[in-house]
């Protein structure tokens, strides 16, 4: 069976999103990217009419991706937000632990991109302040106490982990993360659930 081609568009996000993740997206051409799509750079701004707006989508997409998943834990955890949380530990804990870690794309491109007008940026902002809500809400459904201050400080954790695995790697204090998580939830459970 013949395999359909690839749509121009579908390529290029996907060269974007690879060259971006392991380069950085300053040191990544529109022409790297047109090359590495297997088209030309008129192509791609045909259907990207700037870089700013190719990030912006790049992002966009990696949220998305993020979102979608999340949403298929729930949705097979529905009614059991300890089992959510179990695996939603075993994530944190494949992402820290890989060896082609390089960070959260999204944190990445906000410290690239110190423009607050930068299209990026509300993507961002977004999508980080989304991943807080759930959070809030998966501990709201587990009956932690505050929920709200467990989130944030949880959040904070997983952000500082994926920063430093870009300074110390996997073995640093990063792969301590899942530990320091459980042990924060655990001190957050109401007396009659420990």
């Amino acid at each position: 069976m013949e395999s359909r081609p690839v749509p121009p568009r579908t390529r290029i996000l996907t060269a974007a999103c690879d060259l971006f993740y392991h380069h950085g997206i300053h040191a990544v051409s529109m022409d790297a990217i047109a090359e590495a799509a297997s088209t030309n750079k008129m192509t791609v701004y045909r259907h990207f009419p700037s870089k700013d707006v190719l990030v912006a989508e790049y992002l966009r997409q990696l949220a998305q991706e993020a979102d979608a998943h999340w949403d298929e834990v729930a949705k097979a955890c529905a009614g059991d937000p300890q089992q959510e949380i179990r695996i939603w530990l075993g994530q944190v804990s494949e992402c820290v632990t890989s060896a082609g870690e390089r960070g959260c794309p999204l944190a990445n491109a906000a410290v690239e991109l110190p423009e607050k007008a930068h299209p990026a940026h509300a993507v961002i902002e977004e999508f980080k302040n989304g991943h807080r809500l759930r959070l809030v809400k998966l501990f709201q459904d587990a009956q932690l106490r505050d929920p709200e201050g467990l989130a944030d400080e949880v959040f904070l954790l997983i952000e500082g982990a994926r920063i430093n695995i870009q300074s110390l790697g996997v073995e640093g204090p990063a792969s301590r993360l899942v530990r320091m998580i459980e042990v924060l939830i655990d001190s957050h459970r109401q007396p009659e659930a420990r």
